[in-house]
């Protein structure tokens, strides 16, 4: 049950970072939102459903949120939430390898902080 577990919090935590990073992605590809009138937001939501890389997301969030439901029906919260915390890394790592985006060591930091905050929680 144990490997069940593991196995199913990385595919959840890699499924939750993955769709971050596409998402992400798909919206730079889109361009930056400034018209907010109706027909206009028409328009974006357009685009985004052509674009690969939001559909991709889509379905990975649709993966990480039945994965997390599924470990809720035999884990508690209190052991899966704080696994989450590793979703900061990875979609951190995906922010500066996939989209090439400038991570600086400040903002590293933080998210270890956040990971051994998480960390604390789970073992108290």
């Amino acid at each position: 049950m144990i490997g069940l577990t593991i196995g199913l919090i990385a595919l959840m935590v890699i499924a939750d970072a993955a769709s971050d990073v596409l998402v992400a992605r798909a919206m730079k590809q889109i361009g930056e939102v400034t018209n907010f009138r109706p027909r206009a937001l028409l328009k974006t939501l357009g685009r985004m459903f052509r674009t690969p890389s939001f559909g991709a997301g889509i379905s990975a969030a649709a993966i990480h949120f039945f994965t997390f439901l599924t470990l809720l029906s035999f884990v508690g919260l209190s052991y899966v939430f704080p696994a989450t915390a590793l979703v900061y890394v990875l979609a951190t790592a995906g922010a500066q390898v996939i989209l090439k985006e400038h991570v600086s060591l400040r903002r590293w930091a933080g998210v270890c902080l956040v990971c051994a905050g998480m960390l604390l929680v789970s073992v108290s």
